[in-house]
C-alpha cells in the first residue's frame, strides 16, 4: 500500500481543511473524500472548491442510501419505539469511516483519517480511541463503534489541536453543528415530516392512576419535569410506546445503579471485566456516575453495576466505558435493574 497517502474524509469545513494542512505539512499526499450522506449539491460543490484552493486531489462518494437506511431510519424507529437516540455515533462506524476504509482498500492506500478531535494509542496488542487534548471539543464519546480494522490504518491530524486556536488562524470558520439530517429543524417537526405521528395519550403514575395527557411520546424525555401533562413536582420516568403512555414519578426513581447495554463493542472483555478504574459516560444524562463501576457479561451484552448511581439514563442512548483517557468499549443501554 501507498504509505504516504491518506484518504481524508472532507466536507470542507474548518476541521477538515485544518486536517488536509496538518498532513501535507508531514509530507503526506491528501486524497479528500467527500462522502455524501443526503444528495446535498451545495456542501460538495463547497467541498469541492475547498480542496482545489488546497490543492489536494479530490473525490467524492455516494452513501445517501445507506445513510437513509443506517441512521435516519434508525433515528424515527427509536423515536417510535420511546428510545432516545445517538445517530451520530452510529453514523460515524457505518457509514464515515467504513466509506474511507473501503475507498482507501480500492485505491491501495494505506492511511484514513478525519477532522475528529480524538487521539489513537496503543495497548497490549490492541488499538483505542482516546480523549484529545481539548476538553471542550474532545469527540472520543462518538467513536467509541470503531474497532481495530479501522484504527490501525487512523491518523488523527486533531488529537493535539485546541479548536479556538484552529479557529483563529483559518478564514473560513464554516463547521457543522448539531445532527446534520435535520437540516436546523426542531427534531420533532422533522419526525412529523417523516411520517411519525405523535398522537396524545396518556400520563400516569407509578401505581397506573392517570394524571394528565401528553401530545406525543417523541417530546418527552426521562428526566423532564415540564410539559403538558406532566403534574408538578413529577418528572417522566418511563416511556411506554406500545400504549403510548407516559410514566412520572418522583425525582428519586431516575436514580439507576443497574444498566443494561448491548450492541456492544469492546476493546478487551479481560479488561473491561477485571479493571477497577473504569468510568462510563452517558451524553445529555443529569448525572454520570463516579468510581466504582463494575461489569459482567450478560446474555448479547454487559450489565453495568454503579455503587454512585446514575441519574435519568435513557434506553437507546450510548454508554461508552472509559479507563482514564482511553475508550475501552461502549454500547447501547436498553435496560435498568
Amino acid at each position: 500500500m501507498t504509505e504516504r497517502s491518506v484518504v481524508l474524509g472532507f466536507s470542507g469545513g474548518i476541521d477538515s481543511c485544518a486536517s488536509a494542512m496538518w498532513l501535507m505539512e508531514r509530507g503526506y499526499r491528501v486524497v479528500a473524500l467527500t462522502i455524501d450522506t443526503m444528495h446535498d449539491s451545495t456542501m460538495v460543490a463547497h467541498a469541492k472548491q475547498r480542496a482545489e484552493e488546497l490543492g489536494v486531489e479530490w473525490h467524492v462518494v455516494d452513501r445517501a442510501d445507506r445513510f437513509r437506511k443506517e441512521i435516519i431510519d434508525y433515528f424515527i424507529e427509536s423515536y417510535r419505539q420511546g428510545y432516545t437516540p445517538a445517530p451520530c455515533t452510529r453514523c460515524n462506524p457505518m457509514i464515515k469511516w467504513h466509506a474511507l476504509l473501503e475507498f482507501a482498500n480500492e485505491h491501495n492506500i494505506r492511511h484514513i483519517a478525519t477532522g475528529h478531535y480524538f487521539n489513537i494509542e496503543q495497548h497490549n496488542g490492541h488499538y483505542y480511541v482516546a480523549k484529545g487534548a481539548d476538553p471542550s471539543k474532545d469527540q472520543s464519546y462518538y467513536l467509541w463503534g470503531l474497532n481495530d480494522a479501522i484504527l490501525s490504518r487512523a491518523i488523527t491530524p486533531m488529537a493535539s489541536a485546541i479548536k479556538s486556536e484552529i479557529k483563529a488562524h483559518v478564514k473560513d470558520k464554516s463547521e457543522s453543528m448539531g445532527i446534520c439530517f435535520l437540516l436546523g429543524k426542531h427534531y420533532t417537526d422533522f419526525l412529523q415530516s417523516e411520517g411519525l405521528n405523535l398522537e396524545c395519550g396518556y400520563v400516569k403514575d407509578t401505581v397506573g392512576k392517570i394524571v394528565g395527557e401528553h401530545n406525543g411520546i417523541a417530546r418527552y424525555t426521562i428526566g423532564q419535569k415540564r410539559g403538558a401533562g406532566i403534574p408538578e413536582g413529577m418528572r417522566v420516568i418511563d416511556i411506554n410506546s406500545e400504549s403510548n403512555t407516559l410514566i412520572v414519578g418522583k425525582n428519586e426513581l431516575l436514580y439507576k445503579r443497574k444498566l443494561y447495554i448491548d450492541e456492544c463493542n469492546i476493546v478487551d472483555e479481560n479488561e473491561l471485566l477485571t479493571a477497577t478504574d473504569i468510568t462510563i459516560k452517558i451524553r445529555g444524562i443529569g448525572r454520570n456516575p463516579e468510581l466504582p463501576v463494575k461489569i459482567y457479561r450478560h446474555e448479547r451484552g454487559y450489565i453495568v453495576e454503579c455503587d454512585d448511581p446514575a441519574w435519568a439514563p435513557a434506553k437507546g442512548q450510548p454508554m461508552v466505558i472509559y479507563r482514564g483517557n482511553l475508550v475501552i468499549g461502549g454500547g447501547i443501554v436498553v435496560d435498568f435493574g
